[in-house]
């Protein structure tokens, strides 16, 4: 954290910056308060960049939309039945929100809402101390009722009110104190922790969707590993994503294998460097973070100890992509994301066969085909699957997947195999076959495809003579 005197310019730098300034004067002149909350303080104070700004006010919803509506680029109110007013102002979106003091019944997320009228108790309600602070505007007064800048200065996490009430009160809390310690580098507190730990079970009454968009903000941090390893180790992770801890194999005296848990949250990281490498300044790549942590959970279920101490794990990348589906329709996961990462657990293993033979054309085409939109991504992965502490063997892998790129890029760059299609179309094969639309027509394309990926480009007049060789063989048949 920096210095007091930076943290209370970055303040101050903050509460003047135009929006924010402009929004002040509106309620102060109407005879508000008005306040940054949570994220925006908490973040000016670490250093670290502000981005949407969030307020909390005395005002209630329809005030704050009078106020507001007149002067906003766009003002939307689909949270005003939880008191949440938010509008654009130039390229900063705001969220206003009234003082709350939401109670809940003990067995859902959806609370009570109950407006409040004092700051000091809105923030109480709140998260985490380090997010329950506030700077009043216009005037620049920090407010912070819980010690939260204290535990800033000690990156630690800790709840306002006890955290057996906290997270008694909204479970999904538990998922955000993992989020926080990958996102802010931040430990959690014994209490905390422990508080997770017994109160694990209380998540299964949040829905599938609030989960689902915790573990993503989780994932696509700069360091996911350490929200991933408290998840494990306070039982949430058995409750929400249970393929991962399922991942924690036990270890027979006579047979031996690497880490399967330890190995999958090494591959993670790795799979973020090369996205980092690759990709610099670009989004993170949740499908990437979620196909490398999944990668291997067929393994479990297909482990088999052989003779001589040797363990196999035969098509755990076809039932790993099968589990991966099962779990992120669960967690109510979009279905482009679920067919990219199960599709990038199924494919995970092929490119291992390249070092044990080398690869024909055919086989390089087919690598291409299969992989389809997930060709880049298959290559991040593939690379950090790669976890051997042997140098040579490392080194080894490392130059084949060099040698396999190159091919590739040799062979995109003289047959266009981003787009590998037959050399005749739908329309030529039914004229030069005398059909019409028909079973025919699509075994005869598929055909042609076979032949394409088999041989490279052939042209029409070459491609037409097989054709007809082939049809005639099959008629005869």
């Amino acid at each position: 954290m920096q210095s007091v005197a930076e943290s209370l310019a970055r303040l101050g730098d903050l509460a003047a910056s135009p929006t924010v300034a402009r929004v002040s004067a509106v309620f102060a002149a109407a005879g508000y308060e008005l306040s940054l909350v949570g994220g925006p303080v908490r973040d000016a104070l670490l250093g670290r960049p502000v981005h949407d700004l969030d307020f909390t006010t005395n005002a209630r919803p329809d005030d704050i939309l009078k106020l507001v509506a007149p002067r906003a680029d766009a003002v939307w109110d689909i949270g005003r039945q939880f008191g949440t007013i938010g509008a654009r102002f130039g390229d900063d979106t705001v969220e206003i929100t009234t003082y709350r003091t939401d109670s809940y019944d003990g067995e859902t997320r959806k609370p009570d809402v109950e407006f409040g009228d004092t700051l000091e108790g809105d923030l109480l309600r709140r998260d985490f101390t380090v997010n329950a602070l506030a700077l009043r505007v216009p005037e620049v007064r920090l407010v912070d009722p819980s010690g939260g800048v204290e535990h800033l200065l000690s990156r630690t996490l800790t709840t306002p009110s006890s955290p057996e009430i906290s997270f008694g009160d909204d479970p999904l809390r538990m998922l955000r104190a993992a989020r926080f310690t990958s996102q802010l580098g931040f430990t959690v507190d014994e209490d905390t922790e422990r508080a997770m730990v017994e109160l694990a079970d209380r998540i299964e009454i949040v829905s599938a969707e609030r989960v689902r968009d915790e573990l993503a903000k989780l994932l696509v941090t700069d360091d996911p590993r350490p929200g991933m390893e408290l998840l494990v180790a306070t039982g949430l992770a058995r409750l929400v994503i249970p393929e991962i801890p399922a991942l924690r194999l036990e270890v027979d005296e006579h047979h031996h294998h690497k880490d399967v848990y330890q190995h999958s949250l090494t591959v993670l990281d790795q799979a973020i460097g090369y996205e980092k490498e690759r990709h610099q300044g670009a989004e993170p790549d949740l499908v990437l973070r979620l196909a490398a942590i999944l990668h291997d959970i067929g393994k479990p279920a297909t482990r088999r100890l052989e003779p001589g101490g040797v363990v196999s794990f035969h098509h755990h990348d076809v039932v790993g992509a099968k589990l991966a589906k099962k779990r992120l329709t669960a967690l109510r996961f979009d279905k482009a994301t679920i067919e990219s990462v199960a599709r990038l657990i199924e494919l995970h293993l092929r490119f291992f066969g390249y070092t044990e033979s080398s690869w024909t054309d055919s086989a390089v085409r087919r690598y291409v085909r299969d992989a389809g939109g997930e060709l880049e991504r298959l290559h991040m992965l593939t690379r950090a699957d790669v976890t051997t502490r042997n140098r040579r063997k490392a080194d080894r892998l490392g130059f084949a997947y060099d040698d396999l790129e190159a091919r590739i890029r040799e062979l995109q760059q003289k047959e266009e195999l981003d787009a590998v299609r037959p050399d005749l179309d739908g329309e030529q094969v039914m004229r030069i076959l005398g059909l019409r639309p028909s079973r025919e027509v699509g075994e005869a394309m598929k055909f042609l495809l076979e032949l394409r990926l088999d041989h490279g480009p052939l042209g029409e007049e070459e491609a037409t003579r097989r054709l007809l060789a082939w049809w005639e063989q099959r008629t005869n048949s």
